[in-house]
């Protein structure tokens, strides 16, 4: 039986590799990996079939049995080094002598020009025994977990900051030679892909040392990252927003293939009684094979109106880029954005065109979708039902894009329902929490009672939320 979780308090890790995996595994469906009992059984036997004595290999061997989707893999990760890395933690011991960070600096472009990764690692613990420690965490360390107040651990972040590793990418490029501006720019490539090992290597390093001050499964649950899929928009970094722009293309793919397996589904409809009838004379009169009405398609319209304020910049810019990659699947898709006042936006997507960061700050500056700067969703739903109601018809879906804060300004209703009343369909995707939508500013409550409100926090909520809104 899984032992009782505990996260307010330290705990001692499983007696055996059998408890050890369970926990494991529950920690993996707690972070959105869903691995079964038949997927557990299988860990189990890899385990036995590949032994504990090469760490690397179990890895790659558990991932195989327990991941399903892509972007699975980084938590994976995380959660593998806390639950089979823990014990393996040496003795930690203050540096007897501490170096400059300049020396560690020269070493770590040393480590990395070479692409030295035992050297690299070495530094990383170094860096953050000398630089990552806070609350008193680097003083009197030792392998077996302690009790320490809740304000000491050590931090990835902080021995980053204090590396000034912005610098390093330059150093590292210049130390190789280079022949051509090609050559600079792949050389260049390769040494964010060497400090970004580096990163992982210290941010690995922390979580460890933390789960020995804390338990493994209170840092676990609060100090492994979420996969890009699960990332709330409306908190996520910019490193996050680059993992999401890649999720644009597959993601679309997925959904397309969704949306063609619907129409194939409902390409018949109605039984045919006059044809049926016909066929049956053949049959002495019973419709044995009843003859059906084929159903005519045409692909539908497309409206998205989206807030490009900045406090939703990163979801804006992810489904408006995630909507021109389906394009395909619609006879016309018009984008139009606002702030304060609404202008059309088409024109700033070019069909194949890879997503690419900065894009709401480049419809921002190029177009006028904004006098003032303050989000006012009154003016921007007038301003749409002025000079492009036409866009909406009879076949045409309407997509709005916002998480409704008005700055206490009229919400327009009228203009609203003015809106839905000519589209065929008419939705709104609001980053929120559903629980926040009637705090503060929030015009989300009164907005719900005039069209169909959807809570899209992340990617994966998005992609659900569209899959079943996709018109067929």
């Amino acid at each position: 039986m899984t032992p009782s979780r505990r996260n307010s308090v330290p705990q001692q890790p499983s007696d055996t590799i059998t408890e050890r995996l369970v926990e494991f595994v529950g920690l993996l469906r707690d972070h959105g990996i869903n691995a079964g009992p038949s997927e557990t059984i299988d860990a189990a036997e890899a385990m036995l079939a590949l032994g504990l004595s090469d760490r690397n290999r179990l890895r790659s061997g558990l991932a195989a049995c327990l991941l399903r989707r892509n972007g699975q893999r980084a938590v994976f990760n995380q959660l593998f080094d806390l639950y089979f890395l823990t014990t393996e933690q040496p003795q930690q011991a203050p540096a007897a002598t501490p170096e400059s960070i300049e020396s560690l600096q020269d070493r770590l472009t040393t480590a990395l020009t070479e692409d030295d990764p035992a050297a690299a690692t070495d530094l990383a613990r170094q860096a953050l025994t000398q630089l990552g420690a806070y609350g008193g965490a680097g003083t009197g360390q030792t392998s077996a977990p302690v009790t320490t107040a809740s304000g000491s651990g050590w931090s990835s972040y902080l021995t980053m900051r204090s590396l000034r590793t912005e610098d390093l990418i330059d150093r590292i490029t210049a130390a190789t030679t280079s022949t051509s501006p090609l050559d600079t720019a792949v050389r260049t490539i390769e040494a964010n892909r060497r400090l970004t090992q580096f990163r992982t290597a210290v941010q690995t390093e922390a979580r460890l040392r933390s789960a020995q001050l804390r338990g493994t499964e209170y840092i676990a649950r609060r100090g492994v990252e979420s996969s890009p899929d699960q990332v709330d928009f409306l908190g996520a970094r910019e490193q996050d927003l680059a993992e999401m722009r890649r999720l644009v293309t597959p993601l679309a793919r997925k959904l397309a293939t969704r949306l063609a397996a619907r129409r194939r589904k409902s390409v018949r409809g109605q039984i045919d009684m006059r044809r049926t009838l016909r066929r049956s004379m053949s049959t002495g009169g019973v419709p044995i094979t009843p003859v059906l009405r084929a159903r005519k398609h045409g692909r539908p319209d497309l409206v998205v109106l989206a807030d490009l304020s900045g406090s939703v910049t990163g979801f804006a810019e992810f489904t408006l880029q995630l909507i021109q990659a389906l394009q395909d699947q619609f006879t016309k898709v018009r984008s139009f954005g606002f702030i304060d006042t609404c202008d059309e936006i088409t024109s700033q997507f070019v069909p194949g065109e890879p997503p690419v960061a900065g894009l709401a700050a480049r419809i921002v500056r190029e177009t006028k979708v904004a006098r003032y700067g303050s989000s006012n969703y009154g003016e921007a739903l007038q301003g749409f039902t002025d000079n492009y109601l036409d866009a909406l018809g009879p076949r045409t879906s309407l997509l709005i894009l916002g998480d409704a804060r008005t700055n206490r300004t009229d919400p327009n209703l009228d203009a609203l329902q003015t809106m839905c009343d000519r589209a065929k369909h008419a939705y709104w995707l609001n980053p929120e929490p559903a629980r926040s939508w009637s705090t503060g500013d929030s015009a989300a409550h009164i907005y719900a009672d005039h069209i169909t409100m959807h809570e899209c926090r992340n990617v994966k909520q998005l992609a659900e939320v569209v899959s079943r809104l996709l018109p067929v």
